[in-house]
């Protein structure tokens, strides 16, 4: 290996700029062109020159800017986007493993970005997103409005809405089967001979939350059993908000025997709830998560990876061809059953 000697003039420093292949070019003492030709592993290059420019390039740890390479050869990055709600949620990790596997197998990159579930915090987020130019954009939509994303699409950018629609522009959506989901949790609790359940959850403008708090409702009204809204709390979007909002029904003249909680953190809430006070009320959640087996909680279950590859393929269908009708797919759910449903009112 031909040695090279670093300046030391000038040292790195924390928060320096990364080197450029100019500073590569001249470190190995030739032309810009000669080393862009090298590191791009362009022919016609003799091995001594190669090897200057290579020695020079790790001397640096110079990197190429595949984006700014990409976008400067006229195409687009080789990367898709995701942008989810919370990072924190678990659910959103298994979706975007689910789009990332699918994504390598296409040779491209998943990039991610969060909105922290506010809606004021979307359209910066996906416009910077979109500056990007990336391949695909697949968003978890929490504004109130996405009329920004209309002709997205026509400029060739599939839009793939993950869990919940757009509002107000069109779209391909992947979503689950919540109304059917929920309807079947709560009526799991009916057949173990409870009555008086609760429902505790996000928002009902919340997409899937109106959907679970839907088939909530399609279930006692099925059986028969008035529904009482002063025990439907749509106010607990976090654990914290879920345990307290339990807490609550718990400790009213008339508690719940039972509670279907509207995702995995109301689920954990709840759980918490119960334990604390004691009681024997019986539980089923939406979303499987991580212990819930453990903790014995019954659950309406459904795959977020499958999601995540679903969609995934959704936009490399749209890549290859843009033009077809939108798609809304609709995923199955599942209830499994723990003991946590099965205590007795």
């Amino acid at each position: 290996m031909t040695n090279v000697d670093i300046p030391r003039d000038k040292p790195a420093r924390p928060g320096s700029s990364r080197a450029t292949i100019s500073d590569v070019a001249r470190l190995a003492g030739v032309s810009l062109k000669t080393a862009s030709r090298v590191l791009t592993n362009s022919p016609n290059v003799k091995d001594s020159t190669r090897t200057k420019v290579l020695d020079a390039a790790t001397a640096l740890r110079f990197r190429p800017n595949a984006i700014a390479r990409d976008l400067r050869n006229g195409g687009v990055a080789t990367t898709i986007g995701f942008v989810i709600g919370d990072l924190t949620n678990p659910f959103y990790a298994l979706v975007a493993a689910g789009i990332s596997q699918t994504a390598s197998d296409r040779g491209l990159t998943l990039v991610m970005a969060a909105s922290d579930d506010d809606p004021k915090r979307e359209r910066p987020t996906v416009t910077s997103m979109l500056e990007r130019r990336v391949q695909a954009l697949l968003l978890v939509p929490i504004a109130e409005d996405h009329a920004y994303l209309e002709g997205e699409r026509q400029l060739g950018t599939p839009i793939i809405a993950v869990d919940r629609p757009l509002s107000h522009a069109a779209s391909d959506v992947v979503v689950f089967d919540n109304r059917t989901g929920a309807r079947d949790g709560t009526r799991a609790l009916i057949d173990a001979g409870h009555r008086r359940i609760a429902f505790v959850g996000s928002s009902e403008s919340l997409y899937t939350h109106g959907e679970r708090a839907r088939g909530y409702r399609d279930a006692l009204g099925g059986a028969g059993i008035p529904i009482d809204e002063s025990i439907v709390r749509t106010d607990a979007p976090s654990v914290e908000t879920a345990a307290q909002s339990t807490l609550q029904l718990l400790d009213s003249s008339e508690p719940p025997t039972a509670i279907f909680a509207g995702n995995n953190r109301a689920a954990i809430g709840v759980h918490r709830a119960i334990a604390a006070r004691g009681t024997s009320t019986a539980l089923v959640g939406f979303d499987d998560f991580d212990f819930a087996e453990a903790l014995g909680i019954s659950v309406v279950a459904h795959s977020p990876v499958d999601m995540g590859r679903v969609a995934a393929n959704l936009a490399f269908r749209r890549l290859d061809e843009m033009t077809g009708p939108l798609e809304n797919i609709v995923l199955s759910t599942s209830v499994t059953l723990r003991r946590s449903h099965l205590f007795t009112p």
